[in-house]
């Protein structure tokens, strides 16, 4: 399949688990994504996109282990001590120290996975309070995937999970359940579980510390950029936020300030840039719509606004309608409130004081802002006006073309301005040319600085997003020990299983009066009694594999050929004769040999033989 195509489906499926389940994955990170998709599909044995997502649509089940691949839920408790360690001894004193003394604290884990961490915070924020004061704080872990959120709920854990805790952490703050450890219930009501989504719901506020490791990384630059808008706002001035050591920050110093850059710890800067603002503050899909009399209230306010501006300003539909005309727009070209509604075309100021008609397609076809500058006009007193002319597309939020804004901007003051500086100009213009040629050679001095800064830059954000991919597929390697430590662990207890159940068989086999031997359909030894080894004097090493009318022991094999066919066809007469033979020691005897079909899933898989010693009259001889 060719990569277009591969590509193409890829997005369809990404479409569907948006349509079908709510998800969108539509910010990860494109090739961590495939990736995990990749391996999902490899499991159930699928090769394209495309299978993937008719396979999907037959098999609604597929999506909880589908989203449980992609969100890798990869954590553990004081994952990087070190920086554990300067959390607790240098930020938490101080978040203790500036707080209010009447105000709990509240922190959020963002990305909390199975709650790992978030347990690690509460046990070092309960060291630092007392448990008394503890229990007054807030602490709130949120995660994307339920069924993680499910486990850390539950706060019980094997013990290789909690290796990794400090002795006099784990003995104070776990408890034994079984063969697992369960944090103490006391304090983990202090933790509040909860589904969110980093990118769609709202940001949990008035934060003293914002932990959020190792998460961002899954996420392209934009939406980063986004998350981490809400996070400044979020956040208390003197906030805190802690991140993974796969993400650094090194492109949003405006709103935070390194603390401890080697462990990833940043603080809130107190001034952010509006556009950050804005985008933390956004409404979020689905909100409250205002009720009717305000949205009139609303409408008034803005028509009032846009009638008052300083500049002359009417507004077009799609269709050429006039649909708006500020006050200064009607009093400029002699507007009157009938003409509102009426096509564009039909008004004198379709071509007076310029050609709008052909401006207005050219601002549609580029969808970006037209400007005609030096336009000559006679204002409606006979005074000649300068004007600069501006025509915007006007698009909603989905890029769709919803009409046009026509500003006529007063330039009269300025280019009488411009004219009298281009006299002046023309006469200090020799004395400007050295003072130019220095300039320029300084700019290009600048110019070569800022190329090199920018390909540092380049260079340290391509090195930061490859440390983001080798964390992420640390992760996921990672996550696939886990599994493979867990097979293995099934296969021990198979192993010891079958080897229970082989020696019960040997011992039954050793304990049995009767030879035991076993054949295959092709009458292969397979099986060979130690009561065997004893009655005929050959082992089992020297038999097992050979065909068994081929031995060369005390007993005429070949005899038992009739019988060992009808008991393969499972015939129900003739499975037992005696036969004269001569054991291992050479003495003359007379065998009894019973043969029974062994019966497996499909009928007859081979014969079990039974020999035995008998006396003249049949009995057994012990």
């Amino acid at each position: 399949m060719s990569q277009d195509r591969a590509a193409s489906d890829f997005t369809k499926l990404l479409a569907y688990l948006k349509t079908s389940r709510g998800f969108d994955f539509g910010a990860y990170k494109v090739s961590s994504l495939m990736r995990r998709i990749q391996k999902r599909m490899r499991e159930v044995g699928i090769q394209t996109y495309a299978e993937y997502t008719d396979y999907l649509e037959v098999h609604p089940n597929e999506f909880e282990p589908l989203f449980n691949t992609i969100l890798i839920n990869v954590t553990s408790f004081f994952r990087d001590a070190p920086s554990w360690t300067y959390l607790a001894e240098k930020i938490l004193p101080r978040l203790l120290e500036e707080r209010e003394t009447d105000r709990p604290l509240r922190i959020w884990s963002a990305g909390c996975a199975t709650g790992e961490e978030a347990y690690t915070l509460a046990m070092l924020l309960a060291e630092a309070l007392g448990e008394t004061e503890f229990r007054k704080a807030k602490i709130y872990a949120t995660d994307l995937d339920e069924h993680a959120l499910a486990i850390a709920r539950q706060a019980s854990y094997e013990a290789r999970q909690t290796a990794a805790i400090p002795p006099d952490l784990f003995e104070k703050y776990f408890e034994p359940s079984g063969d697992r450890f369960v944090f103490r219930g006391d304090l983990r009501r202090c933790l509040i579980f909860g589904r969110h989504d980093l990118l769609q719901d709202a940001a949990i506020s008035r934060l003293d510390l914002l932990i959020c490791r190792n998460t961002l990384m899954y996420f392209n630059a934009e939406a980063q950029d986004r998350i981490m808008a809400r996070f400044h706002f979020a956040l208390n001035r003197s906030g805190v936020l802690f991140l993974g050591k796969a993400e650094t920050l090194l492109t949003r110093t405006n709103s935070f300030r390194p603390v401890e850059l080697k462990h990833r710890i940043f603080a809130r800067t107190v001034t952010a840039n509006l556009r950050e603002r804005l985008l933390a503050l956004s409404r979020p899909t689905g909100a409250a719509v205002a009720d009717p009399a305000s949205l009139i209230r609303h409408q008034r306010l803005r028509d009032a606004v846009f009638d008052a501006g300083g500049v002359a300003q009417i507004a077009l539909d799609r269709e050429g309608y006039l649909v708006l005309a500020n006050d200064k727009a009607r009093r400029l070209f002699g507007l009157e409130n009938r003409d509102l509604g009426r096509v564009l075309q039909d008004l004198e100021l379709s071509y007076k004081p310029v050609e709008l008609r052909s401006h207005l397609i050219e601002a549609y076809a580029s969808r970006a802002p037209v400007t005609v500058k030096n336009v000559e006009w006679q204002g409606p007193e006979r005074e000649v006006r300068q004007l600069e002319i501006q025509v915007v597309p006007l698009v909603d939020a989905t890029s769709t073309p919803l009409g046009a804004t026509v500003l006529f901007l007063d330039q009269t003051e300025s280019f009488e301005l411009r004219t009298e500086l281009e006299k002046s100009r023309q006469e200090l213009e020799t004395a400007y040319e050295e003072l130019q040629s220095a300039n320029e050679e300084l700019e290009t001095t600048n110019e070569e600085l800022q190329s090199t800064v920018e390909e540092l830059e380049t260079t340290n954000e391509e090195l930061q997003s490859a440390n983001e991919e080798l964390e992420t597929m640390n992760e996921e390697l990672q996550s696939t020990n886990e599994e493979l430590r867990t097979m293995n662990d099934q296969l021990q207890e198979r192993s010891e299983e079958l080897n229970q159940v082989n020696g019960y068989f040997a011992s039954i086999l050793s304990n049995l009066h009767s030879a035991v031997v076993v054949l295959d359909r092709d009458l292969q030894i397979k099986i060979w009694s130690p009561k065997a080894e004893d009655l005929w004097g050959v082992r089992d090493n020297e038999v097992v594999g050979q065909g068994f009318l081929d031995l060369d022991i005390g007993l005429p094999v070949r005899e038992l050929h009739p019988l060992l066919v009808r008991a393969l066809d499972d015939a129900p007469r003739d499975r037992e004769i005696v036969l004269d033979g001569i054991n291992r020691r050479g003495r003359s005897i007379q065998c009894q040999v019973q043969c029974t079909p062994l019966q497996g899933l499909g009928g007859s898989d081979g014969i079990i033989l039974l020999m035995q010693e008998v006396d003249g009259k049949g009995a057994a001889v012990s």
